[in-house]
């Protein structure tokens, strides 16, 4: 099966799993060596990782799937609960596509909202996380209990998909293009850090028909459930077990309206982590600071600060 533009992962196979009723997970796999697993964010597909798979295929078996509701996977309906959409669903869908390749346990790398589902994966299932790397993101519910003008007007995409359907998706289908656009050119490095072959997918994916829901979905559940499943963890102080690398940019909302990594050592045990020089997509536009980053760390370097 051969789904999107080959041209950006040359030598990976396309594949598509069930993960639950009625939803597949698409996914590229490539590389050799411990298991790898990359989690895309908004609104973007597995396609953020063409820059950087290619390096970390030397070392790792990688698997790339799309989101539910993004890329090329599943865009199940939602419903009244966003249950279908909560990180906890999501973060199942890995775990079930990974076993389906053979993997019990491995390390995650995921940016943006796929990093919310890779922290939801690593509590609820502890076992299987060898490593985790979170891209310019703090908690979700550090996020929303210390909203502030400042955020709000940078996130303000947040605040838009939540409403209730289907005000955000008729608004984003009347021009999927042009929400694209706007929504990753608006932050700090515009459009520049992205190969067109990427935007096109990207594009592309948001056009088809129940993207736009499954996108306001996924926001709409960590605005209700996810909250919920967050307060009970920190009621019980349960934190992440998995050493976890938080990396961000300068240039970002999260380093100007948070403090991520005090704010990840609430969330988690082993934390260590800091700021590169970009905005607020790491893998396109600072892939070689990246690598530098992470590689130590999933190799087990315990220097990293």
């Amino acid at each position: 099966m051969v789904v999107g533009d080959p041209t950006l992962f040359p030598g990976f196979e396309s594949l598509s799993v069930p993960t639950d009723e009625g939803v597949s997970i698409h996914a590229l796999t490539g590389g050799s060596g411990p298991p790898l697993l990359l989690l895309h964010g908004h609104p973007e597909t597995h396609a953020i990782w063409h820059k950087v798979a290619p390096e970390l295929a030397k070392r790792f078996s990688l698997v790339l799937p799309d989101l539910r509701g993004y890329g090329d996977s599943s865009r199940p309906p939602g419903d009244s609960q966003h249950l279908a959409y909560s990180k906890r669903v999501m973060a199942r869908d890995q775990v079930r596509l990974m076993q389906a390749l053979g993997f019990d346990r491995f390390a995650v790398l995921a940016h943006d909202r796929g990093a919310r589902v890779a922290h939801r994966l690593a509590l609820d299932f502890e076992t299987a996380v060898s490593h985790l790397v979170l891209l310019d993101i703090a908690p979700t519910l550090a996020m929303y209990e210390q909203t502030t003008e400042a955020f709000a007007r940078a996130y303000w995409h947040w605040f838009f998909l939540i409403q209730p359907a289907p005000l955000p998706e008729r608004l984003i289908e009347a021009d999927p293009e042009a929400y694209i656009r706007e929504v990753m050119g608006r932050r700090s490095a515009g459009l520049a850090p992205f190969d067109p072959r990427a935007l096109a997918e990207y594009i592309r994916c948001l056009s088809a028909p129940g993207s736009a829901h499954g996108l306001c979905e996924d926001y709409r559940a960590s605005a209700s459930v996810d909250l919920d499943h967050d307060r009970a963890d920190r009621a019980l102080g349960h934190r992440v077990a998995a050493p976890l690398l938080a990396l961000w940019g300068t240039q970002g909302a999260v380093q100007r309206c948070f403090e991520p990594l005090a704010e990840w050592h609430k969330a988690a045990l082993d934390v260590r982590g800091g700021p590169l020089a970009c905005g607020h997509y790491l893998p396109e536009e600072v892939p070689e600071d990246l690598l530098a980053a992470v590689l130590p760390f999933l190799a087990g370097d315990t220097a990293i600060p």
